[in-house]
């Protein structure tokens, strides 16, 4: 099992170089087309006549939605480098995330004893979970009774109620979920 780990934390390391190297030539692609967009360069140019050709299909379906939102067209390249640094970012912790659970399950197997150390890590791990996906969720106003949301609701609102009753809002932030991630830190640690 520790072979089969090395292996996938050396395809993490391939991966990280590699969605490194994408986001590189993106943002030097993004530039470029920012550029000819805005007319910074000449559009009729060689570097113009590349971008339309090359650079300006695989912006077309960013470009539709932004503008449809009520952006420019100029902006489209930095939206679609954005979109590809997120994705990355959380494609890569949500590998290592797998990873890391991996290795807890590995550890949890090899004895009885570690095998309940196993179950309350995991606990922690999908409370850990449920307090991101409704602080995000917060943040894109998705419904709490949507049926994606839902259970990231019920999970953590049995430790937020009574945080919520000491610890006052600071305007229209509510950092109960930042100290109830904190507060399942020092449990787990103590725990374990």
């Amino acid at each position: 099992m520790d072979q089969a780990l090395g292996g996938y934390h050396a395809f993490l390391g391939g991966l990280r170089v590699a969605l490194f190297w994408v986001a590189l030539a993106l943002a030097l692609l993004a530039v470029l087309d920012w550029a000819v967009r805005t007319r910074k360069v000449n559009p009729f140019g060689p570097i113009g006549r590349f971008c339309r050709r090359f650079v300006d299909p695989l912006m077309a379906p960013v470009e539709r939605r932004v503008v449809r939102h009520g952006g420019l067209p100029s902006n489209a390249p930095w939206w679609a480098l954005a979109v590809v640094i997120v994705g990355g970012i959380l494609l890569l912790a949500l590998l290592d995330f797998m990873g890391r659970f991996m290795a807890d399950v590995s550890f949890g197997l090899s004895s009885p004893a570690r095998f309940g150390m196993l179950i309350l890590m995991s606990g922690f791990s999908i409370l850990r979970i449920a307090l991101i996906v409704r602080v995000i969720s917060s943040w894109i106003q998705m419904s709490p009774y949507s049926i994606w949301i839902r259970w990231s609701f019920v999970l953590t609102e049995w430790m937020l109620a009574p945080l919520r009753k000491v610890i006052p809002m600071f305007g229209p932030v509510d950092v109960t979920p930042l100290v109830a991630f904190i507060l399942l830190g020092i449990l787990q640690s103590v725990l374990l």
